[in-house]
This record gives C-alpha cells, sequence and structure tokens, in this order.
C-alpha cells in the first residue's frame, strides 16, 4: 500500500470527507460524483509541505443512475487546484471498477465511497487503481471569496472618481 506523501498529498479534511458521505448517501441509490480540490498545507496552518483535499465539487449536469455517473465533461473547470475524484457505489464495493480507473488518469488521488456511507466506508486509490492511506485531518478550509476585492475597495475607487470629476 502506497503512500501520497511522495506525491504531495497529505490527507483529506475531516468536512470534505462529511460532505462527500453525506451527499453520495443523499444520491442513493444512484451513484454519487465530484471532483476534488485542494489547498497548500501552509494555507491551512499545517508545517508540513504538500496538499491537503478542502474541496469536493459538484459538477453541473451530472447524470447518475444506480451503476454509474456521468459528468459533462464540458463543465469540469481547469483548476490549479484539482487533485481528483470521488464517487460513490451504492452496492457497497469500495474497489474500482474497470470504467472506475480509465477515469483516474486526472489528478492524483481518487476516492470510492460505499453503502452505507460511514464514517469508514471509503477507500482512496492513486491513478493506477492500487489502495492507498489518506489521512482525514482536522483542519478548517479557508474562507474563499468569489470576488477579490471588498466593500473599501469599492468605496475607494468611488472616492478617486468623484475627486477626479
Amino acid at each position: 500500500m502506497g503512500l501520497f506523501r511522495t506525491s504531495g498529498i497529505l490527507g483529506i479534511a475531516e468536512s470534505a470527507l462529511e460532505f462527500a458521505l453525506a451527499a453520495s448517501e443523499e444520491a442513493h441509490p444512484n451513484e454519487y460524483m465530484g471532483f476534488l480540490r485542494g489547498d497548500d498545507a501552509s494555507k491551512l496552518g499545517l508545517d508540513d509541505d504538500g496538499t491537503v483535499l478542502t474541496d469536493v465539487l459538484v459538477i453541473p449536469g451530472t447524470e447518475s443512475n444506480p451503476v454509474s455517473a456521468t459528468v459533462k465533461t464540458s463543465m469540469v473547470p481547469n483548476d490549479m487546484r484539482a487533485a481528483g475524484s470521488i464517487h460513490s457505489h451504492p452496492n457497497g464495493v469500495l474497489k474500482p471498477s474497470d470504467a472506475d480507473l480509465a477515469t483516474f488518469g486526472r489528478g492524483d488521488v481518487h476516492i470510492i465511497v460505499g453503502y452505507p456511507y460511514g464514517r469508514d466506508d471509503w477507500q482512496a486509490f492513486d491513478s493506477d487503481g492500487s489502495e492507498v492511506d489518506l489521512p482525514v485531518l482536522d483542519v478548517e478550509p479557508p474562507e474563499e471569496s468569489f470576488f477579490d476585492f471588498d466593500q473599501a475597495d469599492i468605496d475607494a475607487e468611488l472616492r478617486e472618481e468623484e475627486f477626479d470629476q
């Protein structure tokens, strides 16, 4: 069994795993599918070098049934923080299928969540489909802002415009 430390993935934030478990349970009996994003460990207050999986992206237009989930690839963001995928197996089997392995090429880690979607009902895999240890970390993901400016920036710009007139 390999470890992710060599590829830079240190673990998954507990909040991201809890989200995926709840989303998988809600989608049951259909499969759930999402993508994983990570943040630099230093942004999370960790002394280690590497990435912590902090987000599960839900892709609009994803279609699922009891044996598969299909993502509209045109809806997947081109994201520098992309780290892998996560999906559920409503039958509870925590092993990748041939179809799963065909999708494991993008990203460093792929997680399968299985019925009944409890705290221990998941397994991480590398891009080749080999099981890997992925620690669950008690970290608080950073708050993200949609815009890179705030009200103070807007007020300052308005004052400049008034001054220029």
